[in-house]
């Protein structure tokens, strides 16, 4: 019987636990919110706390076009530095591009189907929190390289110049192609208004200074005045009715 132990081990240390297998989640520790599936577009804001670092990931198809745009919008703290440090990683873990600017944009081609990685550090301010806004998504241009869908293109071109009556693919095509730029022009605007949020935040940013350094120079020269009526005064008080003022 006690020979039987040993062995008995030995399988379950070679075979591991039962019902083992692939994980279905690719990452199981993350929220929902941190893990973008259905839409091909999203832009909100987040804030960073000093020396804080936040990533979120976007799935993508190979082939398809993924562009990230972010701005910080604000920063707080002593001795604070508006530089972001933005890295984006393929699903198998190798970086695909990074930045290190307070505003900027990235558009790459997917080579790789799966969760990409966006990670954004703020370790420029280690006492200051900043709030950066992010625009992010995929968008598919319509480029396809295998020989089967050249041939598949070649035909429908044919296709359409011998039937000149099917105006349904030409309205079709129009409209994708205008959909395209739409796209495509949302992007620009997006990028447009944090341009603007960014100065409106800095704006009220001066303001502020502006007004703390007046108020505090206003009550310097008043106490300054009034110190100086006082010592004046001082000079002509006399001890006694038949005693000359110090002055």
């Amino acid at each position: 019987m006690w020979s039987r132990i040993p062995v008995l081990c030995l399988i379950l240390a070679l075979g591991g636990p039962v019902g083992a297998g692939p994980l279905a989640d690719p990452h199981p520790g993350m929220t929902d919110q941190q893990l973008f599936w259905g839409s091909d577009q999203y832009d909100f804001s987040v804030v960073l706390p000093a020396a804080g670092l936040d990533c979120f990931w976007h799935f993508a198809h190979r082939g398809e076009r993924f562009y990230l745009s972010y701005m910080v919008q604000w920063v707080t703290g002593v001795a604070h530095d508006r530089h972001l440090s933005v890295t984006v990683n393929a699903p198998s873990g190798l970086m695909v591009s990074t930045a290190d600017d307070p505003k900027g944009q990235i558009n790459f081609e997917a080579e790789e189907t799966g969760f990409h990685q966006m990670c954004f550090n703020n370790f420029h301010n280690r006492f200051g929190s900043m709030q950066i806004f992010l625009s992010f998504g995929v968008y598919y241009d319509g480029h396809k390289d295998s020989a089967q869908q050249k041939e598949e293109e070649l035909k429908k071109k044919e296709e359409l110049r011998q039937d000149l009556n099917n105006t349904l693919s030409f309205i079709e095509d129009s409209t994708h192609k205008v959909e395209n730029h739409v796209f495509h022009v949302f992007r620009y605007y997006s990028f447009g208004r944090m341009g603007r949020s960014s100065d409106h935040f800095l704006l009220l940013s001066n303001a502020r200074y502006v007004t703390r350094w007046s108020v505090a120079l206003s009550l310097l020269i008043v106490t300054c005045g009034y110190l100086q009526l006082v010592f004046l005064r001082r000079l002509f008080i006399t001890a006694g009715e038949e005693e000359k003022p110090r002055c």
